[in-house]
């Protein structure tokens, strides 16, 4: 069982300047503080995401943390010209000294894809060509490809990853049937699903991975992300947390209200993991706030009804301070993680 941290970087109500930097401050608490890795989303023209460019920002992660493994969750892959991600990755990872987690994924927000001139309609098969096209590149001498949407011819690649043959990939998957492909290529996946629908998810990846004649125990991470706030009593915890999401779900919906319309509307699968005011969340198992036993319980939970074998908690989000994310972080992995080793 492995902890990690997930991190949209969302607006929490100070300047950019400063928000960047008390995340950086945060990110170094979670290496000091033993976690597995630290994922980062990418979003664009919302509140929801301040490091539109996640390659930028992860750079500076690398320059501040030592041990924890870092990357996108995900790179949106429609939205990059492969060969310069291809670069960028290689880059990434030598700059991480090999600690890169490479995500990967086409976008579930129709509007973000617009800006950038991509219908959603395309993202399927534009992601599809994208990541062929950089596992060739990041695999061979030469960039030699010849697609819908990219086309190369012999560009050397001068460049390659630290870790071989690529760093390791992340996905994040909400349908079973995606694990067809994340155990074929031995991906590592993050799931929003809850319950019942987080164990069909487990259940199908194990069944797929032991299909292809693969061993249990070289099984990739299969993880759930989850809000969590960790203080001395619960009282202080849930007020801290029905605080900040107040927040973090009025930046989850701007883009959405800005458009005249809704996400829960457009997109009732990911809308409805996410209502409106936290004590919905915690009613349906998306999140818990609480002191580390009541943190400790909701984990052993989460372990026994999805079968997975890593969690991803999001400790910085909304107005929490950067002391009160820390403290979170802090008594989680002295008090929760522990229990799991």
């Amino acid at each position: 069982m492995k902890f990690g941290i997930f991190d949209h970087v969302d607006c929490s109500g100070v300047s950019i300047r400063d928000h960047l930097e008390n995340r950086l401050k945060i990110v170094e608490a979670y290496d000091r503080a033993g976690f597995h890795g630290y994922h980062v989303a990418e979003h664009h023209s919302t509140p929801l995401g301040f490091a539109p460019s996640p390659g930028i920002y992860v750079s500076a992660v690398a320059q501040r943390t030592s041990r924890m493994k870092i990357g996108p969750l995900v790179f949106l892959l429609p939205l990059y010209e492969p060969l310069r991600l291809i670069e960028e990755i290689c880059m990434l990872d030598h700059m991480s000294g090999g600690r890169l987690m490479l995500g990967v994924g086409r976008g579930a927000s129709p509007f973000e894809l617009a800006l950038y001139g991509v219908k959603m309609s395309d993202t399927q098969a534009m992601y599809d060509e994208a990541f062929k096209c950089i596992m060739h590149g990041l695999h061979n001498e030469t960039l030699s490809f010849e697609g819908k949407y990219y086309k190369y011819e012999d560009v050397p690649m001068l460049l390659k990853p630290l870790q071989t043959p690529h760093p390791e990939l992340w996905y994040g998957v909400q349908h079973p049937d995606s694990t067809a492909w994340a155990a074929a290529n031995d991906v590592n996946i993050v799931t929003l699903a809850l319950n019942e629908g987080a164990r069909q998810v487990t259940d199908r990846y194990r069944k797929e991975w032991r299909a292809l004649g693969k061993s249990e125990t070289d099984i990739p991470l299969m993880g759930v992300s989850r809000h969590i706030v960790v203080a001395e009593t619960d009282k202080i915890a849930k007020d801290r947390a029905r605080r900040a999401y107040a927040r973090w779900v009025a930046s989850f919906e701007k883009l959405w209200k800005d458009r005249g319309t809704s996400v829960r509307e457009l997109v009732p699968a990911i809308g409805a993991l996410f209502p409106t005011s936290w004590d919905e969340l915690e009613a349906i198992g998306n999140g818990c706030a609480g002191t580390p036993e009541t943190v400790r319980r909701y984990v052993q939970n989460e372990v026994a009804a999805t079968g997975i074998n890593y969690i991803v908690s999001w400790f910085a989000f909304g107005d929490l301070s950067v002391g009160e994310a820390v403290e979170s972080a802090n008594l989680f992995s002295r008090h929760v993680m522990p229990a799991f080793a």
